[in-house]
Parts: structure tokens; sequence; C-alpha cells
């Protein structure tokens, strides 16, 4: 009987030891970031490392490779290879184009890896799109700046990176707003690349052609510039949509500025990666993944900061540096509600 026993308790040993390895997750996701020229980009990647980290206390480990740099789009392709070659199980990518890779997400889906883009969508159907609809987004923000005009009025618009995917269908969605609003005219539509100081000087640039401007259309990363030219200039009559970053925001609150934001979180690659390691264990979408251009888009909510809860949104960003940009991700919990 002891002998017997002895035997027992090896078996159930073994057991529980196997159960453990079998239990025991580990997987490595590649991290492409094709544009480096915003802190919003930084924070973006620090928050996907973040949301890796918090998987540990599931059980699952998420090692991260990141590659992020200013490269075109066969940079960021080889990018996407150079993840495949390391035998990644998942990419996550906030890519710069649409289209362009199409093959290279064929080749990854064939090495049985998942591919899901965030920021952007992406046309291929070997890859899904967790994040905000962007041109939503601009919809959202354009919508705002029309009923604070009444409905009237000339614009003018501050555009980011010519031909970036987010940026086409930003420019999509304002334009389709105004195009319902007889009394909206755009004077005129310029790219200042996402970036602060060319926002300024757009801005300059607009205000000294068109001095009857009545509202400004700007993305986020160039607005504080914009606003700078507008206060500099005293035009105080201008409404124009705003930023979510903590040093915009002070100058929002210090200025009583009539503006209004559409949060695009940095948030968005750690949303991502918590829905692609739930893909990784295995599970399904309760229904298919089809909203969206190319029909293979999950859309996260989009926030938007106006008089009403601008107090909540500055209270997030106390305490934080002033590039910090106000920020929302799905929790592990919350990507598990669009699994069975």
């Amino acid at each position: 009987m002891k002998k017997l026993s002895s035997i027992l308790i090896l078996i159930v040993s073994v057991c529980l030891l196997f159960s453990g390895v079998s239990l025991a997750k580990s997987f490595t996701i590649g991290l492409s970031n094709g544009w480096v020229g915003s802190e919003w980009r930084t924070q973006m990647i620090d928050e996907a490392k973040a949301a890796a980290a918090k998987w540990q206390k599931e059980g699952v480990e998420v090692k991260i490779i990141v590659q992020s740099s200013n490269v075109d789009v066969q940079g960021q392709i080889a990018h996407v290879r150079n993840f495949i070659n390391q035998g990644v199980d998942a990419i996550i990518i906030n890519p710069n184009s649409p289209t362009a890779f199409d093959p290279v997400f064929r080749q990854a889906k064939k090495q049985g890896i998942i591919v899901v883009s965030t920021d952007a969508e992406v046309s291929s159907k070997d890859a899904i799109y967790v994040g905000i609809d962007q041109k939503g987004w601009a919809m959202k923000s354009a919508r705002w700046l029309s009923a604070t005009l009444n409905g009237k009025g000339k614009v003018v618009a501050i555009n980011g990176v010519a031909g970036h995917p987010a940026n086409q269908m930003r420019v999509e969605g304002y334009r389709e707003v105004f195009s319902k609003y007889k009394g909206i005219e755009i004077l005129n539509e310029v790219n200042a690349n996402w970036d602060q100081a060319q926002g300024q000087q757009a801005m300059q640039n607009l205000l000294a052609t068109y001095p009857d401007i009545d509202g400004v259309w700007v993305q986020d990363g160039m607005a504080a510039g914009a606003w700078r030219a507008i206060l500099t200039e005293n035009r105080t009559n201008i409404a124009a949509t705003g930023e979510i970053r903590k040093d915009f925001l002070e100058t929002w609150k210090a200025k009583n500025l009539n503006s209004g934001a559409s949060v695009n979180p940095p948030g968005c690659m750690a949303s991502a990666l918590n829905v692609t390691v739930h893909l990784l264990l295995g599970k399904e979408f309760k229904k298919p993944v089809s909203d969206g251009k190319y029909g293979n888009a999950l859309y996260i909510p989009i926030p938007f900061i106006d008089s009403n809860n601008f107090d909540q949104a500055y209270k997030q960003v106390q305490g934080k540096p002033g590039h910090y940009s106000v920020s929302e991700s799905l929790t592990i919990k919350e990507a598990a509600a669009y699994f069975k």
C-alpha cells in the first residue's frame, strides 16, 4: 500500500508538472513604428510596453521587440520582414501606408504570425486594425467647429503628413462634415507634417493671406503652434480645434480658448496589444471584425474634450511632462469583452 501511495504521488506530481508547463504562456510581439516625429509616438510605445507587463499577473509572459525609427514604406516593410525572420508570434504596426504591406503581411500570415495595425488602417485581408476611426475622429471635431460657428463661416485646415493613411482619412472626415453646411467655406488646406513649429508657420501664413478666417480645423501635433499664431495676432474671435497634450491644455485653461479636441489616444497600441494577446491565447471574436474602409477594423471609442469635460481631462495630465497626451486604452478585461 505504501508503494502504491508513492507511485500515485509520483504520478500526480508529474501531472501537475506537465500541467504547469502546458498552462505557462509566453509570446513574442514585434512593434513597428515607422515615424518618430512626435512625443505622441514615444508615449504610444511606452504604453504598449506597460500593457505587455500587466499580462504577467494573468500568467502570460509577453516579450516585446521594438523597431521604431523614421523610415519610408520600404524601410518599414523591412521591419516586418525582420520580425518574421525572428520568429515572433505577432506583429503590431503603426503603418506608413494603407496598401503597401499586403504582400509582406501575407507572408507573415503564412508563417502563422498574427498581424494587427493601429492608428492607421491597412487594406490587407491578412491583418486587422484595432484603434479609433480616424475619419470619425475628424468628423467629431469638424461637427464641433461647425456647431460653434453656427453652420457658417470661412474655415482653413492644417493637415498632417500628406499621403499618410490616417491623414487621408481625417481629411475625408472633415470635408464630409463641412460639405453638409452650405454656409461653411473652406478657404485653404495645407500640410504641416504634425509638427508644432510648422503648424505655427502655416497658421501665420494663412492669417496673413486670409484676414477674415472664422475657424481653423487643425490636427493634433500642430494645434498648439496654430493657436500660438492666433493668439500672437490677438485673433480671439477665431474658433479652432485643439490638442490633447498637457502643455496645450494649460494654455487652453489659461487663455480660456474657444476650442474642442477629438482624442486619438497614444494608448491605441496598448489596446491593439491586449486584443492581440487574446488572439494568441486562441480566443475567437464574438462577431466578425468587419468595420472600416477595408472591412477589417475593430474600432475603439473616440473621447472628445470641450468645455463640458475639460476639467476632467486636465486633471488626468497633472504631474505629467508637458508633452504628455490625454490617453485611454482597452484594459485586458475590456479587450476580453470582444471575444467569446
